[in-house]
């Protein structure tokens, strides 16, 4: 399922606690690059060699009533969307052989082309569930702040691409930041070979205090750094 493995889970974790009451869910998302890396010449299918890393987080849902108040937050909405149907689509992150019959990954030039077309889509889809009137100048342009993209950079600069569990250090990177408040909605948005698209909206419950632990408590205090932006040649 690739990077958006980890939305994939919490929509079969909440299908699974919609027909046995009374239970836990645990969602374990991980990146294990060993299988997949390249050893071959091809410059595209050397690149996620350099993009991925390890890395791993479990994530707890229940449907008990006793957990109700005690929960950071309540899953509102997943929405996922495949663009498996189009053969760019599904080709451009793509396992084959390079001429020497080493096996690699594969990353069109197509891809962010792509990945925003699924986003596209996702948005259309996903925008009146969470939005009070669907604005049409949403899908064009989301006009997002440094800030709303702040944990995505910094999770990238401090992790590297762990694939489906990125999200979740995302989200306690702005956890151990203090910036989760009661009533905040979160949006997590994934993307994934296939190619996929998946949105899951959270409502928090509580204000989060300050996590002591975590993968970001002995280097939060240097976040956020400078990421120069990258200049096309």
């Amino acid at each position: 399922m690739g990077c958006s493995a980890g939305l994939i889970s919490i929509d079969l974790a909440r299908d699974l606690l919609q027909v046995h009451p009374n239970a836990n869910a645990v969602v374990v998302s991980t990146e294990i690059i060993t299988p997949n890396y390249y050893q071959g010449n091809e410059r595209a299918m050397l690149l996620p060699n350099c993009l991925f890393r390890m890395g791993g987080s479990a994530i707890l849902l229940s449907n008990r009533r006793s957990y109700r108040w005690s929960a950071k937050y309540r899953l509102v909405h997943v929405v996922r969307t495949h663009k498996g149907a189009d053969d760019k689509a599904y080709r451009c992150v793509f396992e084959e052989e390079d001429k020497e019959g080493k096996v690699g990954i594969n990353l069109s030039k197509d891809l962010m082309t792509i990945a925003g077309e699924a986003l596209k889509s996702n948005i259309t889809a996903i925008g009146p569930l969470v939005l009070p009137a669907f604005i049409d100048e949403l899908q064009k342009n989301l006009q997002l702040s440094a800030e709303h993209v702040e944990a995505s950079r910094m999770t990238l600069h401090r992790f590297g691409n762990t694939s489906s569990s990125s999200l979740w250090y995302e989200l306690g990177y702005i956890e151990e930041k203090g910036r989760m408040r009661r009533g905040n909605r979160v949006w997590q948005i994934a993307f994934g070979s296939g190619f996929k698209c998946n949105s899951a909206v959270w409502k928090c419950n509580r204000t989060i205090k300050t996590p002591v632990d975590g993968p970001w408590a002995d280097c939060i205090d240097r976040y956020p750094v400078h990421i120069p932006e990258v200049v096309k040649l």
